[in-house]
């Protein structure tokens, strides 16, 4: 009998997102955040994150993740989104595909008004995925509502290969360290995509245990998910930010990066850059786009916290049932990085 696992895969801003509706495996909790900690130490679950995610039926940026039950009847569907080196905590860029993905497919029908919001839980919280459709249906827009965000640290030095840097640690679903690549020689463009890697993944592994990573209330959530190197391209009272989030280990964000941007607006509106109201012009290393706002300012863990809107789209790439082969040795799969 060949192993078979289906998927449904879209792309966010050119990111991937692979989704797998149904696993077959059970995936025990209480919670989204309790069930991503039971798939992370479970061999069966893990394996077939490994057989999705590897080469030959991945490579090492595929992003994707498992659908399981919500926390309770508040929200449309749970989530547990992984990458080649585990399960992550928020993924803004998956948000929105799963939001476009909950309409196109039915799973949630579209509001007469055009506006429809998908309810998701994911191991950070609760976050929306505010999909916008036509008078026919056609999905023409989702915008992703993140959990609060909030600056943990400020100019953080950090002793690197290319010499001291400053990073601003923000906390945004997950955890990241930001750094202006001006500052160190490197420019968002494809051409410096391996120095990106390598220097992203640097600082990332630099500061992973420092006190400065730590979630000031889930130890679940500590730790530098990614590293966002940026250059300001600002003019004429637009702020406009280009960025390469690299997240895991070394892998590199082809859209803006959806928590990534809440992280970004969270760091630039407490230092006074972007006005509550203002809009982030967000474009990644490919050129794709995100623009995002403030749409609630609060407290949280003592922190000044911002809600932020990021507004994308989601398209389908295609559907997929993967085949294992008992007899092939190559499984789960390899990564080359």
């Amino acid at each position: 009998m060949r192993e078979r696992i289906a998927t449904i895969d879209y792309h966010t801003a050119g990111e991937p997102f692979r989704i797998v509706p149904d696993l077959g495996i059970p995936i025990d909790g209480d919670d989204v955040a309790s069930r991503r900690v039971f798939a992370a130490a479970s061999p069966e679950v893990d394996r077939a994150r490994r057989l999705l995610c590897f080469e030959p039926r991945g490579h090492a940026d595929m992003y994707g993740g498992f659908i399981v039950e919500p926390d309770d009847a508040g929200a449309h569907l749970g989530v547990l989104f992984w990458h080649k080196d585990g399960f992550s905590t928020a993924c803004g860029h998956g948000t929105i595909a799963l939001g476009v993905w909950a309409i196109e497919s039915g799973l949630v029908a579209a509001h007469e008004s055009g506006t429809t919001d998908v309810i998701i839980d994911v191991p950070s919280g609760r976050v929306t995925a505010r999909v916008h459709t036509a008078v026919d249906g056609t999905v023409t827009g989702a915008d992703f509502i993140n959990v609060p965000g909030y600056v943990l640290a400020r100019r953080v030095p950090v002793q690197t290969s290319r010499g001291e840097v400053l990073a601003d640690i923000t906390f945004a679903g997950a955890i990241y360290a930001q750094v202006d690549a001006t500052a160190v020689g490197l420019s968002i463009e494809p051409e410096d995509v391996s120095e990106v890697i390598a220097f992203g993944r640097e600082v990332k592994w630099l500061l992973n245990d420092s006190a400065h990573a730590e979630h000031p209330s889930d130890r679940r959530l500590s730790g530098i998910y990614g590293t966002i190197l940026y250059s300001d391209h600002s003019a004429d009272g637009v702020v406009h930010q280009r960025n390469a989030t690299v997240f895991a280990d070394g892998e590199l964000d082809r859209s803006p990066c959806g928590s990534g941007t809440c992280a970004r607006v969270a760091t630039l509106t407490e230092d006074g850059t972007l006005p509550v109201g203002a809009e982030l012009v967000h474009d990644s290393i490919v050129g794709s786009r995100f623009l995002a706002r403030v749409v609630a300012e609060g407290v949280e863990a003592g922190h000044r916290a911002t809600t932020t809107q990021v507004s994308g789209i989601a398209h389908k790439t295609g559907e997929h049932v993967f085949e294992v082969d008992p007899r092939d040795d190559m499984t789960p799969g390899f990564v080359l990085r």
